[in-house]
């Protein structure tokens, strides 16, 4: 379904309803990387919304960050300690984040084969081409970008590519926002829901944040005006006294999601749980794969142990609490003079939607 733009009438109905609402402060939490971009490259949080007391957080909806750190030191060691069998593949963003110990960027230098992909059907072309070699995905990513994942191992089971393997790392919305919802420092009194998730899921899986925790949430697309509308809407409820979840994309979103890519994901995954960098274990945010595809999955494969743990520190990083909403990236100490996009420190500020690294490239600074 393709992607359209509100009218220029309900953004500019959205932006007086602002301009003219309570000034009494309100805090609402973006979830999505996308929209975080969206949100510093239009220069929203330092306009119109904050001059009405409008404070938005950055939430932990960006991949590569919430990757947990001994699982990229896991593929990269892998990838050096088996470079002349193995070829590992991820997406772009993933190169440069750092483990404790290593990226994929350092395994690559150290002469590992790993190569960057943009879709994971690449993969199969791999696994064609070099059926010596063991292909090894590192399959980061939300729920948008797991029916793609699931296909192309449906696809690999048919083609019967006994060379290709996928080191899972998915991580799932709602479990997360579970522990936001309920994290007694934050005193959110919001949530814009991401867009191509609820693409995939739908509403339902947000309704517990309005039922149990009254927390309005509304989905919202990723143009400056989208967002102007979500943060209207969730204005609108608090001055109301309502909590509900509102759709506010609906020429992408369905109330039931996308079913087709829902039983994608339920066929090939399991709900397993997840390691979340910096935030630590959620319960069941994340998968595993199901015994039908054990034949791909990477940790049976080269006998790797699920991450489950990982409490090594991080070089004075604290994007866990960036990613958490509990500090902002200028409160903390390395950033931009230790830490900038040349010379990250943490995921933050690695990857494109990263909180920290759209702080340094937008011009907050301490």
């Amino acid at each position: 379904m393709p992607e359209r733009s509100l009218q220029p009438e309900a953004v500019h109905a959205a932006m007086e309803y602002i301009r003219n609402a309570s000034a009494r402060p309100a805090r609402f939490m973006e979830v999505c990387g996308t929209h975080t971009v969206a949100v510093f490259r239009s220069g929203l949080r330092n306009t119109l919304l904050g001059e009405k007391g409008v404070e938005l957080v950055s939430g932990p909806g960006c991949p590569v960050c919430v990757t947990s750190a001994k699982e990229i030191d896991e593929v990269a060691r892998l990838a050096i300690e088996c470079k002349e069998s193995v070829t590992a593949t991820a997406y772009g963003d993933m190169f440069r984040a750092k483990g404790h110990e290593l990226s994929l960027a350092d395994a690559r230098a150290f002469g590992a084969d790993v190569r960057m992909v943009t879709s994971p059907f690449e993969n199969i072309r791999l696994a064609q081409e070099k059926p010596q070699r063991k292909i090894v995905f590192f399959a980061i990513g939300f729920e948008t970008t797991q029916p793609g994942h699931a296909h192309t191992l449906i696809e690999a089971r048919r083609l019967g590519l006994p060379n290709l393997t996928f080191y899972v790392s998915h991580k799932l919305i709602a479990p997360a926002l579970h522990l936001l919802a309920e994290h007694p420092a934050l005193r959110l009194d919001g949530f814009i829901l991401p867009g191509h998730v609820s693409a995939i899921i739908g509403e339902e899986p947000y309704r517990f944040l309005a039922e149990e925790y009254r927390l309005p949430g509304v989905i919202a697309g990723f143009e400056p005006g989208d967002i102007v509308v979500a943060i209207a809407r969730l204005l609108a409820q608090r001055a109301a006294g309502e909590s509900r979840i509102e759709n506010a994309y609906r020429s992408t979103v369905r109330p039931e999601g996308n079913p087709r890519a829902q039983e994608l994901i339920s066929e090939v995954f399991e709900t397993a749980d997840a390691h979340w960098r910096g935030i630590g274990l959620i319960p069941a945010s994340g998968h595993a794969l199901r015994s039908g595809f054990a034949a791909f999955d990477a940790h049976q494969r080269f006998g790797l142990e699920r991450v489950l743990n990982d409490e090594a520190g991080f070089g004075g990083c604290r994007c866990g609490e960036v990613l958490l909403g509990l500090i902002a990236p200028t409160d903390c100490a390395p950033f931009g003079e230790q830490c900038t996009p040349d010379s990250p420190l943490g995921p933050c500020m690695v990857s494109s939607e990263g909180a920290c690294a759209n702080y340094y490239r937008f011009g907050e600074r301490r």
